[in-house]
């Protein structure tokens, strides 16, 4: 295995990672983002109160896309198994 192949592989589990936290960090910015404005209009300076929207969006969001997300993992764990017995 050479020094090309270890970085492609590597590039390929980076973007798997950014392709698979993205999606929960999105909604995790838009529900605090949604909550400040709400705090700053009203003037409820409550820093704890937006543990649980955020909790309840990440949990929602893992239900919508978690067959997604784990199929994407699963293919990126047999291509880096391809990538094993190509170099054996």
């Amino acid at each position: 295995m050479d020094m090309g192949q270890v970085m492609m592989i590597f590039r390929d589990a980076l973007y798997t990672a950014f392709v698979m936290a993205a999606p929960l960090l999105l909604t995790s910015l838009a529900v605090g983002l949604t909550i400040s404005i709400i705090q700053a209009a009203t003037q409820v300076n409550e820093q704890t109160l937006t543990f649980v929207p955020k909790l309840l969006g990440i949990g929602l969001m893992l239900f919508i896309m978690g067959p997604w997300m784990m199929t994407s993992i699963t293919e990126f764990i047999h291509r880096l198994f391809e990538a094993i017995i190509a170099f054996v």
